[in-house]
């Protein structure tokens, strides 16, 4: 008998029943909300008169609609923002859901708050009302967004009706070049496969750069693998995650964990497994990549030169290129380095983590934000902002000019009051690039915190290995 994928084990270990030859009602460990993609599921629980069958195995995060500016006490102004956060409020209140709300110290991004509440766990399946789900494969679990319809039925049975994902693994092997992270990584792989490269795959991470990066890198890497279709990305538990949820699951005594662990080591690939599609790279071509257009793919390394029609491979592709730059308000063949920049978001479910922060005060220690640009820093949690002032980060980013904000999703989306204007261009750590995406008419630069660090000290798109970091 052929080996199995961890895709195929973490499936088949929560099938309730099998309904056909490619679907199964999939038992779900844990299921976080927040305040956009729930209103309708709660509504046609009320309309069906059905409960919520299990309020303790559900968590829900106020988010994407909260301000981020500093004050006290922290206020939702826009009147359709306060109608969503009541509605988050009182349709869990009523099911008995635990909320991480406006004035909760827990507060932040769903995908940053619950790895770091010790939530998620190699061996489960977690399922969000959101895209970026797929973040949870870091630590060797299940994870994937769903629409409303979903998330309806997961509230009323805990399962869902699932398709299974055809497999795709993606080795990358060698140490990551100086100046490089997991960002780098994953930009420069969807530039390699395309926004369509994965498209309905399971992805599977796996080779001795992926090994080298922390769980924290590694959340980054599976975040963005949607960026390329991906349905579910995967990284098969290893000590660095059962370290990582040793420190956050703290509830677990010894004996528990020790349990545990044994039982989470046999979620990995078999050495006679077989993919659908595999591809192999090697990490010593990874550089600081830096999106150019307005989709994850249009990205290349920051010291090369903007893509022109003539070198694209069909009229389709050029016609994209061609709507890309002009939208983005750039000239093909010209170099990318240098052009200047109006803001600077570091931040998002993406890189709103303590290790992405103290990445950037590496870079800012001593220096100043240029003059003209505005440069923000949104921690991911609420725990991330406490570290970062405990350890002094906050007060370094403070001395170079950045703002410092409260927890949220703040600019990643146009779904609150960070946004940019019209024609403003932004350095941003975040996960999309589309049109809009960051406010209507803004022009977003994908990229690394420490590249987004270094834009902001030269007000322009700057290549990060030109800098030198101060040490401590």
């Amino acid at each position: 008998m052929a080996g199995k994928t961890l895709y195929q084990k973490l499936v088949e270990s929560h099938v309730v029943q099998r309904i056909d030859e490619q679907n199964v009602l999939l038992y779900v460990d844990l299921h976080v909300m927040n305040e956009y993609t729930s209103p309708q599921a709660f509504s046609a629980l009320r309309a069906s008169n059905r409960r919520v069958a299990r309020p303790s195995q559900n968590l829900a995060v106020l988010s994407h609609i909260i301000p981020t500016h500093p004050e006290a006490p922290r206020l939702i102004r826009d009147s359709a923002s306060i109608h969503l956060a009541r509605n988050l409020s009182e349709n869990c209140e009523h099911a008995g859901i635990n909320v991480l709300g406006l004035d909760n110290p827990l507060q932040g991004i769903e995908h940053v708050v619950t790895p770091e509440l010790g939530l998620v766990r190699p061996g489960m399946v977690v399922l969000c009302g959101d895209s970026h789900t797929t973040t949870y494969g870091a630590l060797g679990a299940l994870g994937f967004g769903v629409g409303t319809s979903d998330v309806e039925h997961v509230l009323a049975t805990q399962t869902l009706v699932y398709r299974i994902a055809p497999t795709m693994r993606v080795t990358i092997d060698g140490a990551l070049p100086y100046g490089t992270s997991a960002k780098d990584v994953i930009i420069w792989l969807v530039s390699r496969i395309g926004a369509q490269g994965a498209r309905g795959y399971a992805v599977e991470f796996t080779g001795s750069t992926i090994a080298s990066l922390s769980a924290e890198g590694r959340m980054t890497l599976c975040n963005m693998t949607v960026e390329a279709g991906a349905r579910a990305a995967l990284i098969a538990p290893d000590d660095k995650t059962l370290d990582y949820v040793r420190a956050h699951a703290v509830e677990m005594d010894a004996s528990e964990f020790k349990a545990a662990s044994s039982d989470w080591s046999a979620f990995r690939s078999d050495d006679d497994a077989s993919f659908d599609v595999e591809f192999h790279f090697d990490a010593s071509n990874v550089a600081p990549f830096v999106t150019w257009g307005t989709s994850p793919d249009q990205a290349i390394a920051v010291d090369e030169f903007i893509p022109s029609e003539a070198a694209q491979a069909t009229p389709e592709a050029a016609a994209s290129l061609r709507r890309a730059l002009q939208y983005m308000g750039l000239v093909p063949s010209s170099p990318l380095a240098g052009t200047p920049i109006d803001r600077v978001f570091i931040g998002s479910c993406t890189n709103g983590r303590i290790e992405d922060l103290r990445a950037v005060a590496a870079i800012v220690r001593g220096r100043r934000v240029a003059r003209g640009v505005r440069a923000m820093v949104v921690p991911g949690s609420g725990t991330v902002k406490r570290a970062a002032e405990k350890e002094g980060i906050a007060q370094i980013l403070l001395d170079a000019g950045f703002e410092w904000r409260e927890p949220g999703c703040s600019m990643c989306l146009a779904m609150n009051d960070d946004v940019l204007e019209a024609g403003e261009r932004c350095a941003s750590t975040t996960n999309r690039n589309f049109e809009g995406r960051q406010g209507l008419g803004g022009r977003t630069h994908l990229m690394s915190p420490a590249m987004a660090a270094a834009a902001a000290l030269n007000g322009c798109i700057t290549d990060v290995r030109t800098i030198r970091v101060h040490a401590r």
